[in-house]
């Protein structure tokens, strides 16, 4: 593991403020509480912290499970698996998708492992491009929830359970299916009664964010063929590191007093910069703080995947975070870095060895996460808008089955009407129900851009419903300073699901539409566009637009 030594590092002014919460950290013994899982660091009571600590020590749990896991993966190569499809919401798919987005160049094709896809979207589109991409009698599909009950992975289950029996048959099918999951759940009964290879029980007291170390992380990194041992001796390392007595030496502790002091000093959007081959780490950052921190009218908004921009059109409201690995071409992210701090923006760099690192990464920013929400006296292991989403939801759905229609949802502002409200400190959230495709992708990050330079806003943008489990409780319970720009699309090729009285495209608008209100109830500032069918043109014309 790299030095996890504070250097690097250009605080300039707030660097006093920063020590002064180190002290404050050290005279009220934090780190040593936090270890100890005393919930009084948070709050007074223990209702879901006291069961969600399982992370600081849930590497020793692992660590013993890395034979079992090695077996099953090459029980499943032996088997002839040419792909492993993850159906999953936030933490149990980001995570997943983080390692695989960094790993796959790597291990696509080595030693027969099986391709790994991240399924956590309710997209026909995106279901549908899964679906024709695979031979669903060789591939492994691995349903991953927490709770066993949401609507995304089990919806996603039922189509692939249709589609291995339309090709194997009834019998046996359910070998083709293994499941991660707390103990208890209706998942793990249903896994059961309907043959599953493997169950993974992962312990019930590690929240789905904090949980890519268990179960839900390590499963889909032993069938694509990582090195276990390698991921899980870097956290532990960092793990150590964090254990240290002073918290100027803790790199956990020092990293949560740096995010939550600027936060408080109005540089409250926190802009992860990253080597190439660490791009993916991401998109699990920002359900980590978004969901973590960003609760109360108070948070820190991380800004993730964000095209690069000159220095002068970076706001005041901005920490950079840059992650660097040696062994990328990093000239021109080094230089805009330079240039960052130059320009009078603080800037801290950890240094990585190499993609294995993302091991002690992880466990630093959930630390990390933890000192902050004690310094910002946020509660930071609940999510309580994330499942009053869920409950809108519900709710639009029942409206359909009984007047089968879909609520109107009010068009409120235009995107320029939308945008022109934007004042200093501001953000803008892109909230697409659109396929994640490349061309899409490419087409969000020109409008980025532009709405960036020309408003002097950061961006933050993510595929809807995979969102709702990850920016969706910073979007609701976090600080009014966001706009919510909604994107949605036509589903020309929808997909039924079985056993439900509706379709994958009602599913999503129901989800896009209970979302909206939410937000509109809760007097955030929004607007909607529909690009119909034609989604690239659609996205080049509101861009030329601004």
């Amino acid at each position: 593991m790299a030095d996890p030594g504070q250097t690097n590092h250009l605080l300039g002014k707030y660097l006093p403020e920063v020590e002064a919460a180190l002290d404050a950290l050290d005279e009220g013994n934090i780190v040593a509480r936090i270890r100890q899982r005393d919930y009084r660091v948070w709050k007074d009571a223990p209702a879901e912290i006291s069961n969600r600590l399982g992370w600081l020590t849930v590497i020793d749990t692992t660590r013993e499970q890395i034979p079992w896991l090695e077996s099953f993966a090459a029980q499943i190569r032996s088997a002839g698996y040419r792909h492993v499809v993850l159906l999953g919401m936030g933490g149990s798919s980001l995570g997943p998708e983080s390692l695989r987005l960094a790993f796959d160049p790597i291990c696509r094709g080595v030693a027969g492992c099986p391709d790994l896809l991240v399924l956590d979207s309710t997209m026909p589109a995106q279901i549908q491009a899964v679906t024709d991409a695979i031979d669903a009698a060789k591939t492994l599909f691995l349903v991953s929830s927490k709770s066993g009950s949401t609507i995304e992975p089990n919806t996603l289950y039922a189509h692939f359970r249709r589609q291995v029996v339309e090709t194997k048959g009834e019998e046996g099918a359910g070998q083709g299916f293994a499941a991660v999951t707390d103990p208890g759940t209706v998942l793990e009964k249903l896994a059961r009664k309907e043959g599953f290879r493997q169950v993974f029980l992962n312990p019930s007291d590690i929240g789905g964010r904090y949980s890519v170390l268990s179960y839900f992380g390590l499963v889909p990194a032993a069938l694509i063929g990582l090195d276990l041992n390698q991921l899980l001796g870097r956290a532990d390392a960092m793990r150590e590191h964090c254990a240290a007595g002073s918290a100027r030496d803790n790199p956990g502790a020092w990293l949560g007093a740096v995010m939550s002091v600027l936060a408080g000093l109005g540089r409250d959007k926190l802009t992860l910069v990253t080597a190439p081959s660490l791009a993916g780490f991401g998109l699990w950052v920002e359900q980590l703080l978004a969901e973590s921190l960003g609760k109360e009218n108070i948070g820190i908004i991380p800004i993730a995947g964000e095209p690069p921009l000159s220095p002068n059109a970076y706001g005041s409201d901005r920490l950079f975070v840059y992650l660097r690995a040696p062994d990328d071409d990093n000239r021109a992210t080094d230089s805009l870095m330079e240039s960052v701090a130059g320009a009078g923006h603080p800037v801290v760099r950890l240094d990585l060895e190499d993609r294995y690192d993302l091991g002690a990464e992880f466990y630093r920013w959930q630390f990390a996460t933890a000192v902050a929400g004690f310094l910002l006296g946020i509660h930071p292991f609940d999510q309580p808008d994330v499942q009053g989403a869920k409950d809108v939801t519900d709710r639009v759905l029942e409206q359909y089955q009984a007047s089968g229609a879909l609520p109107e949802m009010g068009w409120s502002e235009s995107a320029g009407e939308l945008l022109s409200s934007a004042m200093p400190g501001d953000y803008l959230a892109i909230l697409a129900y659109l396929p994640d495709t490349l061309e899409v992708s490419t087409a969000l990050d020109l409008l980025r851009r532009r709405i960036a330079e020309k408003y002097g806003i950061a961006t933050t943008a993510g595929f809807g419903p995979r969102y709702l489990h990850s920016t969706g409780q910073l979007h609701k319970g976090g600080p009014n300073s966001g706009l919510f720009l909604q994107l949605t699309a036509d589903h020309p090729r929808d997909i039924p699901i079985p056993g439900r009285p509706y379709t994958f495209g009602t599913l999503a608008d129901a989800q896009a539409a209970g979302d909206l209100q939410m937000l509109q109830n809760l007097g955030r500032r929004t607007a909607r566009v529909n690009l119909a069918d034609n989604l690239a043109a659609g996205l080049e014309r509101l861009s030329a637009g601004l």
